[in-house]
């Protein structure tokens, strides 16, 4: 798909918006007069080698890896970066997470996963995809944040900058962008969500002893962690805005969490809200009024999305109602001329339609696409 070119991307914040239908308020670079905009003070920085490539994929989760390790069997020079380690979202997994899909679903590159257990931990995939990134010696610039893209097909400029402040600068003919979703958690939107003891994500729940827990959210990850905060000594209470919890539960969960609700071992507030959080207490907006509740920490599990600026920046389109990156289904080609979407951003605020399990193929379907267009073997 062309007609369209890649927009100035600037820096952008750990915390993205809510999809929203406005448009980016990004200017397009004239490529004719090369008028790019300075983004950061190249003086003050340390200026790494630059880097000409086939094919850079932003982003070194599994969709990110088997993108990059299907354009390398296809013969091209590609690299994969990331503003985290290697596939970072499952690093912030709960500690002892155990998947729902079995473990040859998981599997990228065509090497097989290997576990002694029905369903595999986030441990042994941790295991599994630096295995995977080892044996195809692919290339991934972990913990660099992509601060600039600028150009057009072809010849895309991106520039990086690390953890130290250094700037890496890469031309590559195309690019992939398999970002993901769970950097960016969902806002509550209410006073005091800034205060230490609120948090997105839930690792482990040791910390939580003998402490009063709020958890927000009424879908797995909420239920998950409510039990195993419970079951670890502290004293829980789970706040939903639904009449009850979601169908879209796990099954062998739902009956757990819907039981100790029943009996009274997990206190449950349905058809409610957050009104605000305060440093000793959590004020809830409940069908009876407002409800005041001695807290210690707060865990808002409500879900999570994908950088729509991220994409706006850098010209993609995305869908008024879903924000759905406009894209050729057949090849993952965004409205943009050589840029790739792949992953779970394919299907915008819908992150229940895409999984590790299907995006995983989208490799394969960009590397075809670039075999088209770059010819077989060009980065050989």
């Amino acid at each position: 798909m062309t007609g369209a070119r890649a927009r100035i991307l600037h820096p952008y914040s750990a915390q993205g918006p809510l999809c929203r239908a406005s448009e980016s308020h990004e200017a397009a670079i004239d490529l004719d007069t090369h008028q790019i905009p300075d983004t950061f003070p190249r003086a003050e920085v340390t200026s790494l080698v630059e880097k000409k490539l086939d094919v850079l994929v932003i982003g070194a989760g599994p969709t990110g890896l088997a993108c990059g390790i299907e354009a390398q069997r296809a013969g091209f020079n590609a690299l994969v970066v990331d503003k985290g380690c290697l596939v970072n979202s499952l690093f912030n997994y709960p500690a002892n997470m155990t998947f729902f899909t079995t473990p040859e679903l998981l599997e990228i590159g065509d090497l097989p996963f290997s576990t002694a257990h029905q369903k595999p931990t986030r441990e042994e995939a941790l295991e599994y995809y630096r295995k995977v990134a080892e044996h195809y010696r692919l290339p991934v610039a972990q913990y660099q944040r992509v601060e600039t893209v600028t150009g057009a097909d072809g010849r895309f400029q991106i520039t990086t900058a690390d953890n130290l402040g250094r700037i890496c600068d890469y031309n590559a003919r195309k690019l992939v962008v398999a970002t993901g979703y769970y950097d960016l958690a969902n806002q509550l939107g209410v006073a005091g969500e800034d205060l230490p003891k609120v948090f997105h994500y839930y690792r482990e729940p040791h910390p939580y002893f003998d402490c009063d827990v709020v958890v927000v959210g009424g879908k797995n990850s909420a239920a998950i962690s409510s039990l195993d905060l419970w079951r670890h000594g502290a004293r829980v209470t789970l706040v939903h805005r639904g009449p009850k919890m979601h169908h879209h539960v796990k099954y062998w969960i739902l009956p757990d969490i819907e039981n100790r609700i029943k009996n009274g071992e997990i206190k449950a507030y349905f058809n409610s809200g957050v009104e605000s959080i305060e440093p000793e207490s959590v004020v809830l907006d409940t069908a009876e009024g407002p409800v005041r509740l001695k807290n210690d920490f707060v865990f808002a599990l409500i879900g999570y999305h994908p950088d729509y600026d991220f994409l706006r920046a850098m010209g993609i389109e995305l869908s008024s109602e879903q924000c759905r990156p406009v894209c050729d289904p057949e090849t993952l080609e965004s409205n943009v001329g050589g840029i790739y979407v792949a992953g779970v951003i394919v299907a915008g605020s819908r992150t229940n339609e895409i999984f590790i399990e299907n995006g995983r193929f989208h490799g394969k379907l960009i590397a075809e696409d670039l075999k088209r267009k770059l010819g077989a073997g060009a980065g050989r």
